[in-house]
Protein backbone atom coordinates (compact mmCIF):
# COMPACT_ATOMS: atom_id res chain seq x y z
CA UNK A 1 0.00 0.00 0.00
CA UNK A 2 1.73 3.38 -0.95
CA UNK A 3 1.54 6.00 1.18
CA UNK A 4 -0.45 9.27 0.62
CA UNK A 5 1.19 11.95 -0.92
CA UNK A 6 1.44 14.95 1.21
CA UNK A 7 -0.59 17.74 1.40
CA UNK A 8 0.86 20.77 -0.26
CA UNK A 9 2.44 23.66 1.87
CA UNK A 10 -0.08 26.49 2.21
CA UNK A 11 1.04 29.58 0.83
CA UNK A 12 1.66 32.24 3.62
CA UNK A 13 -1.14 34.99 3.73
CA UNK A 14 0.04 38.41 2.10
CA UNK A 15 2.25 40.65 4.23
CA UNK A 16 -0.10 43.25 5.61
CA UNK A 17 0.73 45.99 8.08
CA UNK A 18 -1.00 49.29 10.18
CA UNK A 19 0.90 52.13 10.60
CA UNK A 20 0.55 55.10 13.16
CA UNK A 21 -1.62 57.59 11.84
CA UNK A 22 1.59 60.06 11.52
CA UNK A 23 2.76 57.09 9.29
CA UNK A 24 -0.22 57.42 7.44
CA UNK A 25 0.36 61.10 6.67
CA UNK A 26 3.84 60.76 5.98
CA UNK A 27 3.28 57.69 3.18
CA UNK A 28 0.32 59.91 1.65
CA UNK A 29 2.44 63.19 1.13
CA UNK A 30 4.71 61.12 -0.77
CA UNK A 31 7.77 59.71 1.96
CA UNK A 32 8.78 56.53 0.95
CA UNK A 33 10.42 55.20 4.79
CA UNK A 34 8.25 53.48 7.05
CA UNK A 35 10.37 53.21 10.65
CA UNK A 36 9.99 49.81 12.88
CA UNK A 37 8.47 52.03 15.45
CA UNK A 38 5.87 53.10 13.00
CA UNK A 39 4.41 49.60 12.74
CA UNK A 40 1.45 48.95 15.15
CA UNK A 41 0.55 45.84 13.75
CA UNK A 42 1.37 43.05 11.26
CA UNK A 43 -0.43 39.72 10.72
CA UNK A 44 2.51 37.61 10.65
CA UNK A 45 6.35 37.91 10.57
CA UNK A 46 7.90 38.85 7.59
CA UNK A 47 11.30 38.03 5.50
CA UNK A 48 13.82 40.45 4.03
CA UNK A 49 12.22 40.99 0.40
CA UNK A 50 8.58 40.22 1.03
CA UNK A 51 6.43 42.76 -0.55
CA UNK A 52 4.37 43.92 2.24
CA UNK A 53 1.01 45.34 1.78
CA UNK A 54 -0.24 48.26 4.44
CA UNK A 55 -3.61 49.43 5.04
CA UNK A 56 -4.92 52.60 6.77
CA UNK A 57 -6.81 53.30 9.82
CA UNK A 58 -10.07 52.44 7.48
CA UNK A 59 -8.37 48.99 6.05
CA UNK A 60 -7.98 50.63 2.82
CA UNK A 61 -5.10 50.23 0.48
CA UNK A 62 -2.11 52.30 1.45
CA UNK A 63 1.13 51.58 0.01
CA UNK A 64 3.41 48.32 -1.23
CA UNK A 65 6.97 48.47 -0.25
CA UNK A 66 9.60 46.00 0.08
CA UNK A 67 10.12 44.55 3.92
CA UNK A 68 13.44 44.26 5.63
CA UNK A 69 12.91 43.26 9.21
CA UNK A 70 16.68 43.84 10.29
CA UNK A 71 16.58 47.04 9.53
CA UNK A 72 14.92 50.33 11.60
CA UNK A 73 13.60 51.24 7.86
CA UNK A 74 11.14 48.07 8.32
CA UNK A 75 9.21 49.19 4.58
CA UNK A 76 10.33 50.78 1.94
CA UNK A 77 7.40 52.13 0.17
CA UNK A 78 7.61 51.26 -3.40
CA UNK A 79 4.07 52.83 -4.56
CA UNK A 80 1.23 54.62 -2.88
CA UNK A 81 -2.17 55.56 -3.99
CA UNK A 82 -4.68 52.87 -5.51
CA UNK A 83 -3.62 48.77 -5.79
CA UNK A 84 -1.35 47.81 -8.51
CA UNK A 85 -0.24 45.06 -9.17
CA UNK A 86 4.16 44.69 -9.31
CA UNK A 87 4.28 42.56 -12.12
CA UNK A 88 7.13 42.52 -14.88
CA UNK A 89 5.74 45.14 -16.54
CA UNK A 90 5.68 47.37 -13.92
CA UNK A 91 8.83 47.34 -12.68
CA UNK A 92 10.00 47.52 -16.56
CA UNK A 93 8.40 51.01 -16.75
CA UNK A 94 9.37 52.11 -13.64
CA UNK A 95 13.18 51.75 -14.73
CA UNK A 96 12.10 53.55 -18.25
CA UNK A 97 10.86 56.18 -16.28
CA UNK A 98 14.67 56.23 -14.75
CA UNK A 99 16.44 55.75 -18.11
CA UNK A 100 14.01 58.31 -20.01
CA UNK A 101 15.04 61.46 -17.49
CA UNK A 102 18.64 60.67 -18.05
CA UNK A 103 18.60 60.45 -21.73
CA UNK A 104 17.14 64.43 -21.53
CA UNK A 105 20.68 64.81 -19.55
CA UNK A 106 22.64 62.68 -21.54
CA UNK A 107 21.25 61.47 -24.41
CA UNK A 108 20.76 57.68 -25.33
CA UNK A 109 21.77 56.03 -21.79
CA UNK A 110 23.06 52.94 -23.28
CA UNK A 111 25.15 55.19 -26.51
CA UNK A 112 28.57 56.76 -25.74
CA UNK A 113 29.00 60.59 -25.24
CA UNK A 114 31.35 63.03 -23.94
CA UNK A 115 30.34 62.15 -20.92
CA UNK A 116 29.22 58.10 -19.80
CA UNK A 117 29.89 57.62 -16.12
CA UNK A 118 26.70 59.11 -14.38
CA UNK A 119 24.00 57.57 -12.31
CA UNK A 120 21.02 55.92 -13.39
CA UNK A 121 18.89 55.16 -10.50
CA UNK A 122 19.33 57.22 -7.39
CA UNK A 123 17.69 55.11 -4.99
CA UNK A 124 14.25 56.42 -3.45
CA UNK A 125 13.87 59.66 -5.74
CA UNK A 126 13.62 57.41 -8.77
CA UNK A 127 11.73 54.91 -7.14
CA UNK A 128 13.77 52.34 -6.21
CA UNK A 129 14.70 52.71 -2.74
CA UNK A 130 17.73 51.57 -1.20
CA UNK A 131 19.02 50.72 -4.90
CA UNK A 132 21.41 53.00 -6.66
CA UNK A 133 22.41 51.85 -10.76
CA UNK A 134 25.89 53.55 -11.88
CA UNK A 135 27.44 53.95 -15.26
CA UNK A 136 30.52 53.90 -15.81
CA UNK A 137 31.29 53.51 -19.96
CA UNK A 138 30.25 49.72 -20.68
CA UNK A 139 29.86 48.85 -16.98
CA UNK A 140 26.91 49.13 -14.49
CA UNK A 141 27.59 49.05 -11.42
CA UNK A 142 24.46 47.98 -9.11
CA UNK A 143 24.57 49.07 -5.07
CA UNK A 144 22.14 47.83 -2.38
CA UNK A 145 21.63 49.04 0.72
CA UNK A 146 18.70 46.58 1.86
CA UNK A 147 18.67 42.70 1.49
CA UNK A 148 15.25 43.45 0.60
CA UNK A 149 16.46 43.93 -2.83
CA UNK A 150 18.07 40.34 -2.63
CA UNK A 151 15.31 38.06 -4.33
CA UNK A 152 14.52 40.46 -7.25
CA UNK A 153 18.24 40.48 -8.42
CA UNK A 154 17.14 38.07 -11.18
CA UNK A 155 14.26 40.08 -12.23
CA UNK A 156 16.34 43.79 -12.30
CA UNK A 157 19.55 41.58 -14.24
CA UNK A 158 16.87 40.83 -17.12
CA UNK A 159 15.30 44.18 -17.30
CA UNK A 160 19.35 45.85 -17.76
CA UNK A 161 20.38 43.18 -19.93
CA UNK A 162 17.38 44.07 -22.47
CA UNK A 163 18.54 47.91 -22.47
CA UNK A 164 22.22 47.63 -22.27
CA UNK A 165 23.04 44.68 -24.44
CA UNK A 166 26.95 43.40 -23.63
CA UNK A 167 27.28 46.15 -20.69
CA UNK A 168 28.49 44.22 -17.56
CA UNK A 169 27.36 44.34 -13.95
CA UNK A 170 28.83 44.67 -10.59
CA UNK A 171 27.14 44.25 -7.61
CA UNK A 172 28.44 46.06 -4.88
CA UNK A 173 26.63 46.20 -1.17
CA UNK A 174 26.91 48.34 1.79
CA UNK A 175 28.66 47.31 4.84
CA UNK A 176 25.54 46.71 6.64
CA UNK A 177 24.02 43.79 4.59
CA UNK A 178 27.22 42.03 3.65
CA UNK A 179 26.90 39.22 6.20
CA UNK A 180 23.58 38.75 5.35
CA UNK A 181 24.50 38.36 1.40
CA UNK A 182 26.82 35.69 2.26
CA UNK A 183 23.71 33.73 2.96
CA UNK A 184 22.93 33.51 -0.02
CA UNK A 185 25.79 33.30 -1.51
CA UNK A 186 26.57 37.13 -2.99
CA UNK A 187 29.28 39.21 -2.45
CA UNK A 188 30.20 42.85 -2.80
CA UNK A 189 32.51 43.56 -6.31
CA UNK A 190 31.07 40.16 -7.67
CA UNK A 191 30.26 40.50 -11.32
CA UNK A 192 26.56 39.56 -11.56
CA UNK A 193 26.73 40.13 -15.86
CA UNK A 194 28.89 40.12 -18.37
CA UNK A 195 32.93 40.67 -18.08
CA UNK A 196 35.01 43.44 -16.85
CA UNK A 197 37.79 44.55 -18.81
CA UNK A 198 41.62 44.41 -17.02
CA UNK A 199 42.28 46.89 -15.03
CA UNK A 200 40.36 49.63 -13.66
CA UNK A 201 37.46 51.02 -16.01
CA UNK A 202 38.24 54.05 -17.62
CA UNK A 203 34.98 56.09 -18.61
CA UNK A 204 34.56 59.81 -19.80
CA UNK A 205 33.12 63.16 -17.71
CA UNK A 206 32.96 66.00 -20.03
CA UNK A 207 35.56 64.73 -22.60
CA UNK A 208 37.80 64.12 -19.59
CA UNK A 209 38.84 60.46 -19.19
CA UNK A 210 38.92 59.07 -15.42
CA UNK A 211 39.31 55.54 -13.77
CA UNK A 212 36.75 54.06 -11.79
CA UNK A 213 37.63 51.21 -9.35
CA UNK A 214 33.90 49.50 -9.35
CA UNK A 215 34.80 46.61 -7.83
CA UNK A 216 36.41 48.20 -4.11
CA UNK A 217 36.32 51.91 -4.49
CA UNK A 218 34.93 54.23 -2.77
CA UNK A 219 30.79 54.53 -3.30
CA UNK A 220 30.03 52.70 -6.78
CA UNK A 221 34.32 53.60 -8.09
CA UNK A 222 33.82 57.02 -8.25
CA UNK A 223 32.68 60.58 -6.89
CA UNK A 224 29.70 61.04 -9.62
CA UNK A 225 27.31 63.35 -7.71
CA UNK A 226 30.32 66.51 -7.81
CA UNK A 227 30.30 66.59 -11.96
CA UNK A 228 28.16 69.99 -11.96
CA UNK A 229 30.44 71.35 -9.61
CA UNK A 230 33.70 70.06 -11.30
CA UNK A 231 32.48 71.90 -14.77
CA UNK A 232 31.78 75.52 -12.57
CA UNK A 233 35.46 75.18 -11.35
CA UNK A 234 36.56 74.67 -14.72
CA UNK A 235 34.90 78.08 -15.35
CA UNK A 236 36.71 79.75 -12.69
CA UNK A 237 40.81 78.40 -13.19
CA UNK A 238 41.82 80.22 -15.61
CA UNK A 239 45.29 80.91 -14.97
CA UNK A 240 45.09 80.79 -11.53
CA UNK A 241 46.84 79.10 -8.59
CA UNK A 242 44.49 76.12 -7.70
CA UNK A 243 44.43 73.74 -4.60
CA UNK A 244 42.37 70.97 -4.46
CA UNK A 245 42.17 70.05 -1.08
CA UNK A 246 40.76 66.46 -0.52
CA UNK A 247 41.40 65.44 -3.71
CA UNK A 248 40.56 61.94 -3.87
CA UNK A 249 41.54 61.13 -7.05
CA UNK A 250 42.06 64.32 -8.74
CA UNK A 251 38.62 65.02 -10.16
CA UNK A 252 38.11 68.64 -9.55
CA UNK A 253 42.05 69.15 -10.48
CA UNK A 254 41.67 67.75 -13.80
CA UNK A 255 38.74 70.42 -15.07
CA UNK A 256 41.25 72.72 -13.21
CA UNK A 257 43.88 72.20 -15.30
CA UNK A 258 41.86 71.49 -18.49
CA UNK A 259 40.31 75.33 -17.45
CA UNK A 260 43.33 76.85 -17.60
CA UNK A 261 45.34 76.53 -14.44
CA UNK A 262 48.87 78.13 -13.96
CA UNK A 263 49.26 75.28 -11.31
CA UNK A 264 47.05 72.46 -9.63
CA UNK A 265 48.07 71.12 -6.06
CA UNK A 266 46.04 68.12 -5.01
CA UNK A 267 46.22 67.09 -0.82
CA UNK A 268 45.30 64.25 0.40
CA UNK A 269 45.92 61.72 3.15
CA UNK A 270 45.24 58.76 0.75
CA UNK A 271 48.81 57.86 -1.29
CA UNK A 272 46.20 55.24 -3.43
CA UNK A 273 44.16 58.17 -3.82
CA UNK A 274 47.12 60.68 -5.18
CA UNK A 275 48.34 57.86 -7.16
CA UNK A 276 44.53 57.70 -8.83
CA UNK A 277 45.24 61.43 -9.49
CA UNK A 278 48.48 60.78 -11.52
CA UNK A 279 47.02 58.49 -13.20
CA UNK A 280 43.80 60.43 -14.26
CA UNK A 281 46.42 63.20 -15.27
CA UNK A 282 47.95 60.49 -17.30
CA UNK A 283 45.06 59.34 -19.30
CA UNK A 284 44.48 63.34 -20.20
CA UNK A 285 48.22 64.21 -21.94
CA UNK A 286 46.63 67.14 -23.81
CA UNK A 287 46.31 68.69 -19.93
CA UNK A 288 49.30 71.30 -19.66
CA UNK A 289 48.99 72.81 -16.17
CA UNK A 290 51.75 71.91 -13.84
CA UNK A 291 50.19 69.29 -11.35
CA UNK A 292 51.83 68.79 -8.13
CA UNK A 293 50.74 66.05 -5.75
CA UNK A 294 50.76 66.24 -1.61
CA UNK A 295 49.73 63.36 0.43
CA UNK A 296 48.99 65.20 4.00
CA UNK A 297 46.16 65.87 6.66
CA UNK A 298 44.50 69.07 4.83
CA UNK A 299 43.55 70.10 8.67
CA UNK A 300 47.16 70.07 9.35
CA UNK A 301 48.45 71.03 5.74
CA UNK A 302 46.50 74.10 5.74
CA UNK A 303 47.31 75.14 9.28
CA UNK A 304 50.81 75.25 8.42
CA UNK A 305 51.80 75.81 4.80
CA UNK A 306 52.81 78.92 3.80
CA UNK A 307 51.17 79.00 0.30
CA UNK A 308 49.18 81.16 -1.30
CA UNK A 309 46.54 80.03 -4.22
CA UNK A 310 43.54 82.04 -6.35
CA UNK A 311 41.35 79.13 -6.20
CA UNK A 312 40.62 76.38 -3.59
CA UNK A 313 38.52 73.73 -3.38
CA UNK A 314 37.25 71.80 0.37
CA UNK A 315 35.37 68.73 -0.19
CA UNK A 316 36.03 66.61 2.35
CA UNK A 317 34.61 63.10 3.37
CA UNK A 318 31.22 63.12 5.30
CA UNK A 319 32.18 65.31 8.21
CA UNK A 320 28.53 63.96 10.44
CA UNK A 321 28.13 60.53 9.94
CA UNK A 322 25.95 60.28 12.46
CA UNK A 323 23.04 63.07 14.11
CA UNK A 324 25.32 63.19 17.53
CA UNK A 325 27.81 64.10 15.29
CA UNK A 326 26.24 67.15 13.92
CA UNK A 327 27.33 69.76 16.30
CA UNK A 328 31.02 68.60 15.50
CA UNK A 329 30.74 69.02 11.84
CA UNK A 330 29.41 72.38 11.82
CA UNK A 331 32.16 73.89 14.02
CA UNK A 332 34.72 71.61 11.68
CA UNK A 333 33.51 72.84 8.37
CA UNK A 334 33.39 76.76 9.94
CA UNK A 335 37.53 75.90 10.85
CA UNK A 336 38.02 74.59 8.01
CA UNK A 337 37.03 77.60 6.13
CA UNK A 338 38.86 80.41 7.70
CA UNK A 339 41.76 77.93 7.53
CA UNK A 340 41.20 78.03 3.36
CA UNK A 341 40.34 81.12 3.78
CA UNK A 342 43.68 82.39 5.33
CA UNK A 343 45.93 80.35 2.57
CA UNK A 344 43.55 82.92 -0.39
CA UNK A 345 45.49 85.29 -2.65
CA UNK A 346 43.61 88.89 -3.24
CA UNK A 347 41.01 87.79 -5.68
CA UNK A 348 40.71 84.76 -4.67
CA UNK A 349 37.64 81.96 -4.44
CA UNK A 350 36.98 79.57 -2.11
CA UNK A 351 34.85 76.62 -3.19
CA UNK A 352 33.78 74.72 0.28
CA UNK A 353 31.54 71.67 0.07
CA UNK A 354 29.82 69.07 2.42
CA UNK A 355 28.56 65.70 1.54
CA UNK A 356 27.27 65.32 5.19
CA UNK A 357 23.03 64.52 5.23
CA UNK A 358 22.98 65.66 8.86
CA UNK A 359 24.71 68.84 8.46
CA UNK A 360 21.70 70.86 6.68
CA UNK A 361 22.54 73.16 3.77
CA UNK A 362 21.23 76.34 5.79
CA UNK A 363 23.58 75.32 8.53
CA UNK A 364 26.52 74.43 6.29
CA UNK A 365 26.36 78.01 4.29
CA UNK A 366 25.93 79.71 7.79
CA UNK A 367 28.87 77.98 9.29
CA UNK A 368 31.36 78.99 5.65
CA UNK A 369 29.83 82.55 5.56
CA UNK A 370 30.13 83.09 9.31
CA UNK A 371 33.81 81.73 8.96
CA UNK A 372 34.06 84.58 5.59
CA UNK A 373 33.14 87.07 7.82
CA UNK A 374 35.45 86.68 10.68
CA UNK A 375 38.37 87.06 8.41
CA UNK A 376 37.39 90.51 7.95
CA UNK A 377 38.01 90.47 4.53
CA UNK A 378 35.48 91.80 1.82
CA UNK A 379 33.68 89.00 0.10
CA UNK A 380 30.77 88.44 -2.29
CA UNK A 381 28.67 85.22 -2.92
CA UNK A 382 29.18 83.70 -6.24
CA UNK A 383 26.70 80.99 -5.49
CA UNK A 384 25.45 78.17 -3.61
CA UNK A 385 24.89 74.73 -5.20
CA UNK A 386 22.94 71.45 -4.45
CA UNK A 387 22.11 68.22 -6.30
CA UNK A 388 23.17 67.14 -9.74
CA UNK A 389 20.34 66.33 -11.85
CA UNK A 390 21.14 62.72 -12.24
CA UNK A 391 21.39 62.56 -8.23
CA UNK A 392 18.50 64.18 -7.61
CA UNK A 393 16.90 64.02 -4.44
CA UNK A 394 12.69 63.52 -3.82
CA UNK A 395 12.40 64.14 -0.29
CA UNK A 396 14.19 65.65 2.91
CA UNK A 397 16.65 62.50 4.37
CA UNK A 398 17.90 62.27 0.40
CA UNK A 399 19.47 65.58 0.58
CA UNK A 400 23.24 65.87 1.16
CA UNK A 401 25.07 67.16 -1.12
CA UNK A 402 25.82 71.53 -1.00
CA UNK A 403 28.34 73.76 -2.17
CA UNK A 404 29.09 77.44 -1.63
CA UNK A 405 31.47 79.77 -4.09
CA UNK A 406 32.99 82.73 -2.07
CA UNK A 407 35.38 85.56 -3.93
CA UNK A 408 37.75 87.56 -1.87
CA UNK A 409 39.43 91.00 -2.13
Amino acid sequence: MSSPVPPPAPTPSRLRLRVTNAAESHIRAGHPWVYEASVREQNRPGEAGELAVIYDRRDRFLAIGLYDPASVLRVRVLHAGSPVSLDVAWWAARLDGALTRRAALFGPVAGDHDTNGFRLINGESDGFPGLVLDRYAQVLVLKLYTAAWFPFLPLLLDLLADRFYGFAVVLRLSRNIQEQAAKVALMDGAVLLGELPPGPVIFKESGLHFEADVRQGQKTGFFLDQRENRRRVESFAAGRRVLNAFSFNGGFSLYAARGGAAEVVSVDISGHALDGAKRNFGLNPGLRAKHETVQADVFEWLKTTPRQFDLIILDPPSLARRETEREGAIRAYAKLAADGIARLAPGGILVSASCSAHVSADEFYSAVRTAARRTGRKFRELRTSRHAPDHHASFPEAEYLKAIYLQFE
